[in-house]
């Protein structure tokens, strides 16, 4: 049976928005806390949460079974310093590897549960949901692409690696937006925590 390991990222500067936004409240737990549950809840058989550093509250609360949590002290070197991170610390056996979001609170776990079982039935090498023709996230990646994936550079995802392996890619597509939607700004977080309530 085809294993697949999560990755969290959880690691980034919040820029935009001057705070940061992963520990802000979202129902009755945080905007991370929130993703985790969701990726807990799925058919992922680990989930490896990429933080910046020890954030005792945060950390103790996640120390989970199917959890680990690993610190990125190259944060400042982008997104794809924490792809390497949790890639490194993944279970050997896992044969997919699903790279997700910390500001993406609107993922649902069925979602993530339909990209799973895409990429079990041997859809592609590379699932990727999309919500109306639009691509988004989370995205499961084949384990034959970890290379790929630690040679990424900089503050950018995996997408150039979908660009370079097009025949291998398998959309799923979703009634869920949230696979396109994160928080960004305080005014994607008031907007978006005006509808929740």
């Amino acid at each position: 049976m085809l294993n697949i390991s999560a990755i969290l990222l959880g690691a980034g500067e919040s820029k935009r928005m001057g705070k940061e936004k992963l520990s802000l409240p979202w129902g009755k737990k945080t905007i991370f806390e929130h993703c985790l549950r969701t990726l807990l809840r799925s058919r992922a058989g680990e989930v490896v949460v990429v933080l910046k550093g020890p954030m005792e509250e945060m950390t103790l609360r996640m120390r989970k079974k199917k959890v680990k949590v690993v610190f990125n002290r190259d944060y400042k070197k982008g997104m794809s310093a924490s792809i390497r991170r949790g890639i490194r610390a993944l279970d050997s056996k896992s044969n997919g590897i699903l790279i997700g979001l910390g500001d993406q609170p609107f993922v649902k776990t069925q979602t993530i549960n339909a990209l799973i079982g895409a990429f079990k039935k041997g859809k592609g090498g590379i699932i990727v949901p999309s919500f109306k023709g639009r691509r988004g996230h989370p995205v499961i990646f084949h384990r034959r692409y970890e290379k790929e994936l630690l040679r990424l550079r900089g503050d950018t995802g995996a997408r150039r690696i979908m660009d370079r392996y097009p025949h291998d890619v398998w959309e799923v597509p979703v009634k869920s937006e949230g696979v396109i939607k994160d928080i960004d700004t305080w005014e994607d977080y008031r907007k978006e925590l005006k509808i929740k309530r």
